[in-house]
């Protein structure tokens, strides 16, 4: 697998980076986790508009999904080539009706469906492309996922927004690369079921044995670099920042 990261910050977009979105490919598949504000320009550095083969969101804020609509105007607009088919995206219930009410002026109310092919995700395993996905419900204040994905004896760990949860542990099981949110600052920030810490994701990926782990999702009002001290103060393996225009061989 390959993971590029289009865009890693975390409630609105930084200077530097998009909000949430990440691109993982195997066997000429192209899976986007997440779609939040300024992905989709990002994206266009790493792939085509019209070359993903499937979306995940992982839950309905804007910071994770709101590219979709935009994303929506460039497959049901399209001029050259006629009207996209549709996409499958994988959400939590509801993600129709939420991007059809953020664009606020879809010509119907089914206009969405006609480009993107829902899928209502639940805690599951199933199959998106050449990736097998297993799918869990983690500590968030909305209806969010967290995803496993494994393709050809090799793991990646996506949290998601999350506070802590066994839940999470389990999804990150001797992930290969750990994918982790850690907007919240230790010390500093205590509000449970909402999101981890630096020192909290380390942990987390402690105890669930991840080979390499991956900070994402920082704020910018958010010291990145002491969210990465906290964390390999109680994790021993590698871990680094994410970064936009990133890639890793997983």
């Amino acid at each position: 697998m390959k993971l590029t990261v289009v865009g890693c910050s975390g409630s609105f977009p930084s200077a530097e980076s998009a909000c949430s979105s990440y691109l993982v490919e195997a066997d000429g598949f192209r899976l986007l986790l997440d779609m939040g504000n300024g992905a989709l320009g990002e994206l266009q550095r790493h792939c085509g508009l019209y070359d993903l083969d499937a979306i995940f969101l992982s839950h309905l804020h804007a910071d994770h999904c709101i590219d979709m609509c935009a994303y929506f105007v460039a497959r049901y607009y399209r001029h050259d080539g006629g009207r996209c088919d549709p996409i499958p995206v994988y959400g939590p219930e509801g993600t129709e009706q939420r991007l059809t009410t953020a664009y606020a002026d879809t010509p119907s109310a089914s206009s969405m469906s006609e480009v993107f092919d829902f899928h209502t995700v639940k805690p599951s395993t199933f199959d998106i492309g050449p990736f097998t996905v297993h799918t869990e419900r983690v500590a968030h204040p909305v209806e969010a996922y967290g995803i496993r994905i494994e393709h050809d004896g090799r793991i990646l760990t996506y949290s998601g927004d999350t506070g802590v949860t066994d839940t999470l542990d389990e999804l990150a099981r001797d992930a290969d690369l750990f994918l982790c949110e850690a907007a919240f600052t230790h010390g500093k920030e205590n509000i449970p079921d909402l999101h981890l810490n630096g020192r909290e994701a380390g942990e987390t990926a402690a105890r669930a044995g991840a080979r390499r782990l991956v900070l994402t999702h920082i704020p910018p009002w958010t010291d990145p670099r002491a969210n990465l001290d906290d964390a390999r103060a109680v994790y021993d393996g590698p871990v680094e920042l994410a970064v936009p225009r990133t890639s890793y061989e997983i």
